[in-house]
């Protein structure tokens, strides 16, 4: 494995390319609204000549568990893959891939219009009913991508007088539809359900006239960690308030016949309003909303503009998430989510005990907390250099000073190569504060 020497590392930090973050390129002024991005592209490119620009990357392949990756300027390895979205290595599946063949031949690869319109296809029909099964909801909505559903979502649902209360590290579609949607957004503290009856009372107490959206999510992205999801539908509805979950990471990963975090939690078909992303385990671009209301169906088809005036899932896209649903509600998906959670296990294990800190729950997502933003770019450069892809995420992606390595998991990863990436992941984290002097992470949470 070939790693950086101190003196290299030194010499990494005084060029500048482990310097600043994006927050203070976020809003550039001037007149000109090019020519002012100048200094955020200069930043860019000086990380990228000297390998610190870990994203815009390109996999030359499919997203398995070996892959070989380009960098944006062109630089190819190849190496173990804990950056992809696959949680159950379905995007390699036969049976998915065949699926996808056959809907090409019999439907065409595109669907030709807005679903409002003639975009639906005998396919996304047939995986509309499939969610409604899988969800305990009578009713889903689709749209052509995850982010959309949540953004299409929330602005079709709420108007300007209504209110939205937010957990502060939800998803920023669900952040930006909210501010899209209404000046009235009281943002709580992530996980905390007694913050949020202080919020809804204190809103009740002024406002008994207008909707409330509480927004939350079934797995949090980025901290593998879930909300309380009996009590806070409760104390929703204490309020008459309107809760709203994002299951984008959870559903088909994880609880019983796939069912997520809300399958956990014993909330099937309980929740106001549930809405997802395929691009995690379904192998697809996509989103959905399910509820119990054909009323709810009815306003995002005419006021969702993600929904209204995009194109609907091609049929080749709808049939890959049909196919996948099937199998990861059978004895095979079980079979799958076993091995990925087996492996999430020894992955958390072996980083606990090379003293890293992983945040959150049990989950494909393995967030491995450093906190410093120079030490993050750097463990980024050298594991793609060790072999190990993994997904280095900073400022805007997570809050400033809590800069962390993503690893995400497939149930497709042998346990070598599990173990293999933690034993670098802790010899490249250990060079890089050694070097650097940067506090260890030494606090372990959930491991």
């Amino acid at each position: 494995m070939l790693l950086m020497t101190d003196a290299e590392i030194r010499a990494l930090a005084r060029s500048g390319a482990l310097a600043n973050n994006a927050a203070q390129f976020a809003q550039p002024r001037g007149a000109d609204l090019i020519r002012r991005t100048g200094p955020l592209e200069a930043w860019c490119a000086l990380r990228a000549a000297h390998g610190v620009w870990q994203y815009a990357r390109a996999l030359e392949g499919p997203p398995q568990p070996l892959a070989e990756v380009r960098e944006e300027g062109g630089r190819r390895a190849a190496g173990l893959n804990f950056a992809s979205q696959d949680y159950l290595s379905l995007g390699a599946h036969p049976a998915v891939r065949d699926a996808a063949v056959r809907a090409l031949r019999d439907a065409g690869p595109h669907s030709a219009g807005s679903a409002v319109l003639l975009g639906n296809s005998r396919q996304s029909l047939a995986l509309e009913k499939a969610l409604t099964c899988l969800l305990g909801h009578d009713h889903v909505t689709l749209f052509p991508t995850g982010w959309g559903a949540a953004f299409g979502a929330i602005t079709a649902l709420v108007h300007a007088r209504d209110h939205v209360v937010i957990d502060q590290l939800a998803h920023a579609s669900l952040r930006q539809g909210a501010a899209a949607a209404t000046r009235n957004i009281a943002v709580h503290r992530h996980l905390d359900c007694s913050h949020v009856r202080d919020v809804l009372a204190t809103i009740r107490s002024r406002d008994r006239e207008n909707g409330i959206l509480v927004v939350t999510e079934g797995l949090f992205s980025m901290d593998s960690d879930s909300p309380d999801l009996p009590l806070l539908q409760h104390v929703c509805h204490e309020y008459g308030a309107t809760l709203l979950v994002d299951v984008a990471h959870d559903l088909g990963a994880l609880g019983p016949n796939g069912a997520g975090i809300i399958g956990q939690q014993g909330m099937l078909g309980k929740v106001d309003i549930v809405l997802g992303a395929f691009s995690k385990t379904f192998a697809a671009n996509g989103g959905f909303v399910a509820s119990a209301s054909h009323g709810l169906k009815r306003q995002l088809q005419l006021f969702a503009g993600p929904h209204l005036f995009s194109n609907a899932l091609s049929p080749v896209q709808a049939a890959v998430v049909l196919e996948c649903l099937r199998i990861v509600q059978s004895s095979e998906g079980a079979v799958l989510r076993t091995r990925l959670l087996s492996n999430v296990s020894e992955l958390r294990s072996q980083l606990a005990d090379a003293g890293l800190r992983c945040l959150g729950l049990p989950s494909a997502i393995v967030p491995v907390l450093l906190g410093s933003e120079p030490a993050t770019r750097l463990a980024g450069k050298l594991l793609a250099r060790a072999g190990v892809f993994v997904n280095p995420v900073e400022y805007p992606g997570v809050p400033l000073g809590r800069a962390r390595l993503r690893l995400q998991l497939m149930s497709g990863h042998e346990m070598w190569q599990v173990r293999q990436a933690a034993q670098r992941i802790a010899t490249c984290v250990r060079r890089i504060e050694s070097a650097l002097a940067v506090p260890p992470a030494l606090e372990v949470q959930g491991g």
